[in-house]
């Protein structure tokens, strides 16, 4: 049972899972005979905190739903919260948790139109330095309305394709392509996949930073950001309004970063695509044009008419955002032909798994919430003067962001600070403006790592990681100018939130 239990993870790791399982028996039932019940439940849903944020800290040896909903599961045994807690929890998050099914799903069914369109500059611009810059900026745009992960997928779809047509030409014995193909192979040395790869490596960090810097902007950018707009009351265009006076001064810093890191070349950028790398791509894109059917371009129109749709929707919020998602599959799936079940199935399938771990958060977060653990931390931070504690919100957030997940950080502290406001402790203005600091602490700061953000984790994970030497450290290293850029820019315009909100106005 060991042997498959957490499946391959390493056995230090289940190890630790089990000690951690066992442990948390042992202090629940034998802490009360040492001291007050009280005191002893709430040293052990500390502990609790602690194996949950191990748990996903180790996102990348086990996904977090098993490990993490192990603790979860032992949590409501044990009576440190009820399941009737974790469902309200649950039940007041309800659009988040449709936001994640539905839109997702939605934005699956434009991937194509998304890959054209990143296609088509990857191959029109011949600029490295403008390449780069339009892909923060198409991605920024596109994970402000869509999906962040969706965004990712496509990028690293449009990456892994490129690669693949390359290394078909430069492992194949014989070049097929073309008589100019066959004079390319001439040129395709390991020098040259090395500088491709390089080139590529760049291209989509730059791409998932972009993610990141329009994620934050809006309410469907990331998932917390409609956690927090729900509690804040906020539609669309006001979450916006309200958060523009640190993401927009951050947004321009970030772009001012891509072309600085391009021109300098440090940090592992500014490698330009080989010649002949261009030469085989564009001769791969100009024949996939030309096998594009009439049912796919027919299907490029309807995914374009169907993103104006989105844009309005969500802007005029004629809807709950999730029902906005449905609604997207239904148009598109309906004038696209899609009307077979096992196709419709696979939109659901990249969402879902962490639509569950969601679940599993919201069983911590009724722990914290009956044993009150953060009660303390939020009191004494609000006893400090006003203009002190959004600085602080941001730095806790952004640090705890950086090595667990930034959507459990995020709604542990919003909902400390919602409940703030019910008891009458801070007005609506001063929770208004601790959200903003929660919601750009919670996704500026966790950059730093692929643990905070999903994106980078994502891209991690997938198939292109390896293709182009991604490996953690790598990453890490990648985005540092990023993180300290954008941590920083983001640190001071939270505390100096009024001035900017007034210079805006």
């Amino acid at each position: 049972m060991f042997k498959y239990f957490l499946g391959n993870s390493p056995t230090w790791f289940k190890s630790i899972m089990i000690g951690f399982l066992v442990l948390n028996v042992i202090l629940f039932f034998g802490l009360p005979m040492m001291m007050d019940e009280h005191h002893a439940k709430t040293i052990v849903a500390w502990l609790f905190i602690g194996e949950f944020i191990f748990s996903l800290a180790m996102a990348l040896k086990c996904y977090p739903l098993q490990s993490g909903g192990l603790l979860a599961i032992q949590i409501i045994i044990l009576g440190l919260t009820t399941p009737e807690n974790a469902y309200h929890e649950v039940d007041a998050n309800l659009e988040v948790i449709l936001l994640l099914m539905f839109m997702v799903a939605g934005i699956y069914f434009m991937k194509p139109l998304l890959m054209y369109i990143f296609s088509k500059v990857f191959v029109k611009v011949k600029s490295k330095l403008a390449l780069s810059f339009l892909f923060v900026m198409i991605a920024a745009m596109l994970s402000a309305f869509l999906d962040a992960l969706t965004v990712t997928a496509v990028l690293i779809s449009v990456c892994v394709g490129f690669y693949g047509v390359y290394h078909k030409i430069h492992s194949s014995p014989e070049a097929d392509y073309d008589e100019s193909g066959k004079e390319d192979r001439k040129e395709l040395s390991g020098e040259t996949l090395e500088k491709f790869r390089a080139f590529l490596r760049s291209l989509i960090m730059h791409g998932v930073v972009g993610t990141a810097l329009g994620g934050v902007m809006t309410l469907v950018g990331e998932p917390q950001n409609l956690l927090i707009g729900e509690k804040m009351g906020e539609d669309f265009i006001n979450f916006f309004t309200h958060m523009a006076p640190v993401t927009v001064p951050v947004f321009i810093c970030g772009l001012a970063t891509t072309l600085i890191l391009e021109r300098t070349k440090i940090f592992g950028y500014g490698e330009k695509l080989p010649p002949v790398a261009r030469r085989i791509i564009e001769a791969y894109t100009q024949e996939q044009d030309e096998k594009r059917t009439h049912q796919e371009k027919i299907g490029l129109i309807v995914q374009g008419i169907a993103a104006i749709l989105l844009v309005a929707g969500l802007a005029l919020h004629i809807a709950p955002v999730g029902f906005i998602g449905l609604a997207i599959i239904i148009l598109q799936t309906s004038f696209m032909g899609i009307i077979d079940e096992h196709s419709l199935g696979k939109s659901f399938q990249e969402a879902l798994p962490f639509t569950a771990l969601l679940v599993v958060f919201f069983v911590v977060v009724a722990m914290i919430h009956d044993q009150h653990l953060f009660k303390p931390i939020i009191d004494a931070v609000l006893l400090l003067p006003f203009e002190k504690q959004p600085g602080m919100f941001y730095a806790a957030n952004g640090l705890l962001s950086m090595i667990s997940d930034n959507v459990f950080v995020a709604t542990v502290y919003i909902n400390e600070v919602f409940d703030a406001f019910q008891k009458g402790h801070i007005t609506k203005e001063h929770m208004d403006v601790l959200a903003v600091a929660i919601n750009t602490g919670t996704n500026l700061p966790s950059v730093a790592t692929p643990n905070g953000q999903a994106a980078f984790l994502f891209l991690l994970t997938s198939s292109l990681a390896p293709l182009i030497n991604l490996s953690y450290g790598r990453m890490v290293k990648m985005a540092l100018p990023y993180t300290l850029v954008l941590g920083i820019i983001g640190y001071f315009c939270v505390t100096h939130y009024d001035a900017i909100e007034a210079f805006f106005h």
